[in-house]
């Protein structure tokens, strides 16, 4: 059987997606510049571990050369408020690192690659649910970056034969349901971990970024979706590119929207302990509402939610924040 290679292997996404693949018997190797990424997340069966960094023709000739057919690309950054203050960081890692990805997997006749995209990728919504035919409007430099790489995948396929899976998810929370993934994200940028540093006391208070916003609360509303469910979906995307030799791009999320201030309400329910925050500004490049429609994902792939409830969320959760 060739080799799985995942680019941010030890981060938060990519672990769960390598142990799920382990669980397959898959031979994967890690590979990670462990910037964010945490060894102690990373799955004992796996192949191989390297540190490298995607934007290194070096490194990605090290690994690709290794028996690989198949890439699941999670080695970005995805913090949307920074992106709109530092798009230069951006650009270099999420576009020019991927593209870099990209080219050595055609050096290397690699043809399969599962993306981690994003529902950034709409920005503001016209419509909800929003849906795979909804237009492309980033809002933030960071979904901006998403949607590069999506229209490169597109000419990668026709060009070079490249077959591809993009995965647009919404937002990603929660831990291993098996409690095997207890790493803690290292500087989390999502509201979720954030949320569980205050209740622990690894912080004193949390922001919320505004309360003007015209939803029931005030607070932006999206949809998230447990990271368990993730790496399912991924395990069958891949299956399916490589079953039906054809390109595939889904939504993931759960058709349901929270608010921030819900998301808070219930990990205080769930862990007993207050959770202290203050309202601020806005951020730019947020907008009120994003919800998803997953029909497609369940049409072509027979995948819906199935851990996404937030008392599931947020149990999860706390073994990894208080235990």
């Amino acid at each position: 059987m060739n080799s799985i290679l995942v680019t941010g292997g030890a981060g938060y996404i990519g672990s769960h997606i390598v142990q799920l693949l382990c669980d397959g018997n898959y031979p994967v190797i890690v590979f990670d510049n462990f910037s964010t990424g945490r060894r102690e997340n990373i799955d004992h069966r796996v192949k191989a571990v390297v540190e490298g960094d995607v934007k290194n023709s070096e490194d990605l000739k090290g690994v690709l050369t290794q028996n690989v057919d198949t890439v699941f690309h999670f080695a970005a950054w995805k913090a949307a408020g920074e992106s709109m203050v530092n798009p230069g960081k951006f650009a270099e890692n999420n576009i020019c690192g991927s593209l870099a990805l990209l080219n050595s997997m055609v050096e290397n006749n690699v043809k399969y690659f599962v993306f981690s995209s994003s529902a950034a990728v709409y920005g503001s919504p016209e419509y909800l649910p929003i849906d795979e035919n909804h237009p492309k409007n980033p809002d933030n430099y960071y979904g901006y970056t998403k949607l590069a790489i999506e229209e490169n995948l597109k000419w990668y396929s026709r060009l070079k034969g490249l077959r591809y899976a993009s995965l647009r998810y919404f937002n990603a929370t929660g831990y291993d349901i098996k409690g095997n993934i207890k790493g803690k994200e290292n500087n989390p940028s999502n509201l979720s971990p954030i949320v569980m540093e205050t209740a622990c006391g690894m912080r004193d208070t949390m922001e919320v970024y505004g309360n003007d916003y015209d939803t029931p609360d005030g607070t932006c509303i999206r949809d998230y979706i447990h990271v368990t469910d993730l790496a399912e979906a991924h395990l069958l995307a891949m299956e399916y590119i490589l079953g039906n030799k054809e390109n595939l791009i889904v939504n993931l999320g759960t058709g349901e929207g929270k608010s921030v201030l819900e998301i808070i309400t219930a990990a205080e329910k769930v862990t007993g302990e207050k959770v202290k925050y203050k309202i601020t500004e806005r951020r730019p490049g947020d907008p009120a509402k994003l919800v998803a429609s997953s029909d497609l994902a369940y049409r072509k792939l027979g995948w819906k939610a199935k851990h996404s409830g937030l008392n599931e969320i947020f149990e999860s959760m706390k073994t990894v924040y208080f235990d």
